[in-house]
Protein backbone atom coordinates (compact mmCIF):
# COMPACT_ATOMS: atom_id res chain seq x y z
CA UNK A 1 0.00 0.00 0.00
CA UNK A 2 1.42 3.40 -1.01
CA UNK A 3 1.01 6.36 1.31
CA UNK A 4 2.15 9.16 -0.98
CA UNK A 5 -0.54 10.89 -3.02
CA UNK A 6 -0.09 10.51 -6.77
CA UNK A 7 2.58 7.81 -6.59
CA UNK A 8 1.90 4.92 -8.95
CA UNK A 9 4.76 2.65 -7.89
CA UNK A 10 7.34 2.31 -5.14
CA UNK A 11 10.58 4.24 -5.70
CA UNK A 12 13.46 1.97 -4.64
CA UNK A 13 15.83 4.96 -4.56
CA UNK A 14 14.45 6.59 -1.43
CA UNK A 15 16.49 9.50 -0.14
CA UNK A 16 16.18 12.45 2.23
CA UNK A 17 13.95 14.37 -0.19
CA UNK A 18 11.08 11.99 0.46
CA UNK A 19 10.43 12.98 4.05
CA UNK A 20 6.86 11.57 4.26
CA UNK A 21 8.18 8.15 3.19
CA UNK A 22 10.91 8.33 5.82
CA UNK A 23 8.35 9.36 8.45
CA UNK A 24 6.25 6.30 7.55
CA UNK A 25 9.35 4.13 8.01
CA UNK A 26 10.09 5.64 11.44
CA UNK A 27 6.45 5.21 12.50
CA UNK A 28 6.54 1.53 11.53
CA UNK A 29 10.02 0.59 12.69
CA UNK A 30 11.03 3.24 15.19
CA UNK A 31 9.32 5.18 17.92
CA UNK A 32 7.10 8.24 17.55
CA UNK A 33 8.06 10.86 20.14
CA UNK A 34 6.00 13.85 21.28
CA UNK A 35 6.30 17.18 19.51
CA UNK A 36 6.94 19.83 22.13
CA UNK A 37 8.47 23.27 22.51
CA UNK A 38 10.73 21.96 25.29
CA UNK A 39 14.31 21.64 24.02
CA UNK A 40 15.13 18.97 26.61
CA UNK A 41 12.68 16.60 24.88
CA UNK A 42 14.96 16.41 21.82
CA UNK A 43 17.96 14.14 22.35
CA UNK A 44 20.97 13.23 20.19
CA UNK A 45 19.94 10.63 17.63
CA UNK A 46 16.35 11.86 17.38
CA UNK A 47 15.01 12.50 13.89
CA UNK A 48 12.97 15.67 13.41
CA UNK A 49 10.61 16.46 10.53
CA UNK A 50 9.79 20.12 9.89
CA UNK A 51 7.49 21.91 7.52
CA UNK A 52 9.22 25.00 6.16
CA UNK A 53 6.26 26.66 4.44
CA UNK A 54 3.02 28.13 5.67
CA UNK A 55 1.12 26.06 3.10
CA UNK A 56 2.54 22.82 4.46
CA UNK A 57 4.18 21.87 1.19
CA UNK A 58 7.91 21.99 1.99
CA UNK A 59 9.13 19.11 4.14
CA UNK A 60 12.56 18.96 5.75
CA UNK A 61 14.30 16.40 7.95
CA UNK A 62 17.31 16.46 10.24
CA UNK A 63 19.09 14.62 13.00
CA UNK A 64 19.71 15.92 16.52
CA UNK A 65 23.42 15.70 17.39
CA UNK A 66 25.37 15.74 20.66
CA UNK A 67 26.63 19.32 20.31
CA UNK A 68 24.90 22.17 22.12
CA UNK A 69 23.81 25.62 21.02
CA UNK A 70 25.96 28.60 22.04
CA UNK A 71 23.67 29.26 25.01
CA UNK A 72 23.80 25.58 26.03
CA UNK A 73 20.00 25.31 25.93
CA UNK A 74 19.50 23.02 22.91
CA UNK A 75 21.21 20.26 21.02
CA UNK A 76 22.17 21.21 17.48
CA UNK A 77 20.78 19.60 14.33
CA UNK A 78 22.54 18.27 11.24
CA UNK A 79 20.56 18.85 8.07
CA UNK A 80 20.96 19.74 4.41
CA UNK A 81 18.99 22.44 2.62
CA UNK A 82 20.79 21.88 -0.67
CA UNK A 83 24.13 23.46 0.11
CA UNK A 84 25.62 20.48 1.88
CA UNK A 85 25.32 19.24 5.43
CA UNK A 86 25.45 21.79 8.23
CA UNK A 87 25.29 21.49 11.98
CA UNK A 88 23.42 24.41 13.49
CA UNK A 89 20.89 25.63 16.03
CA UNK A 90 17.88 24.87 13.84
CA UNK A 91 15.57 22.88 16.12
CA UNK A 92 12.86 25.52 16.56
CA UNK A 93 13.43 27.48 13.32
CA UNK A 94 10.39 25.93 11.62
CA UNK A 95 7.22 24.09 12.54
CA UNK A 96 8.01 20.58 13.81
CA UNK A 97 5.57 18.02 12.40
CA UNK A 98 7.34 14.80 13.37
CA UNK A 99 9.72 13.59 16.07
CA UNK A 100 11.12 10.05 16.01
CA UNK A 101 13.77 7.77 17.40
CA UNK A 102 15.19 4.76 15.66
CA UNK A 103 17.40 2.10 17.16
CA UNK A 104 19.23 -0.21 14.79
CA UNK A 105 18.29 -3.78 15.57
Amino acid sequence: MLHTVGVKRVDKNIDHRRVPNLATFFKRHGKVLPITSNASDYKPGDVVWWNLSETGSLDHIGLVVNQKSDDGERFLVIHNMGGGQVIEDFLFNAKIVGHYSYEKK
